[in-house]
């Protein structure tokens, strides 16, 4: 579905959609918003995305996934399509049989930006419940961002307010939702760091925070299955989506 009716926000020539997976049992009211990484460039949108939805949907939970336009240093253009989202989903949770109190975001790398800035930075009907991050991109510190990302969303030359801004790990509160983080040790596109110091800003203002860190197998893995912590990866995000 279209996001977006009448006047798009933002708008710089791209159509925002989304695919509804709802279960086929029993629902549990529960939902998450996904949104594919691709370095804020393109969408990693089977493996990261649509992929997802059998899984989430034998839990009784629905899936959105969300083709949101790509920022080209504007960040408010994919804000606004993610925020959208969770507002759509929360006004129609009574046909799609949603709890609107339990409306969770997912990402991965760039995505995982995406994800974690909407839980920082977004108020009222469009703040998350809760977040699930996969190999996060967290900081726009040159440091140990990922450059990619960072000039896709923020343009050549940001300023440090704006790199502050969207380095997540600053933004962290006492208000933020809990998080399920997960990553691979050895990735070296987006270091550990990013979704390290994201935890330890959650654990820092008593956020409830999960940090699962796998020792191989790199950045970008996803659903999928060969991946070598794949199983155990579910079986830990499925018992922390129980947990709560």
């Amino acid at each position: 579905m279209n996001i977006w009716d009448g006047e798009i926000p933002f708008d710089n020539g791209e159509k925002a959609e989304m695919t509804i997976f709802l279960p086929e049992k029993k629902s549990t009211g529960r939902a998450i918003i996904i949104c594919p990484g691709g370095a804020y460039y393109f969408h990693a949108w089977e493996h990261e995305g649509i992929d997802w939805a059998p899984f989430f949907n034998q839990m009784g939970i629905a899936v959105f996934v969300l083709k949101y336009r790509m920022p080209k240093g504007n960040p408010k253009v994919p804000i606004s399509d993610a925020e959208q989202a969770i507002k759509i989903v929360r006004k129609n949770a009574e046909k799609w049989k949603i709890d609107p109190k339990q409306v969770g975001i997912m990402g991965s790398s760039a995505g995982g930006h995406l994800a974690s800035t909407i839980a920082t930075h977004s108020k009222d009907d469009a703040k998350p419940d809760f977040h699930i991050l996969f190999y996060p991109v967290i900081t726009m510190d040159s440091s140990f961002a990922e450059l990619g990302s960072k000039k896709n969303l923020l343009g050549e030359n940001p300023d440090k307010e704006l790199i502050n801004l969207y380095s997540n790990e600053l933004q962290v509160t006492k208000e933020t939702s809990r998080v399920f983080i997960t990553l691979s040790s050895d990735d070296t596109l987006v270091v550990p760091k990013n979704g390290v110091s994201y935890y330890l800003a959650c654990n820092n203002n008593n956020v409830p925070a999960s940090l699962h860190i796998y020792p191989t197998c790199g950045h970008g893995w996803g659903f999928r299955a060969n991946f070598d912590f794949h199983l155990e990866m579910l079986r830990e995000l499925k018992t922390w989506l129980e947990s709560f």
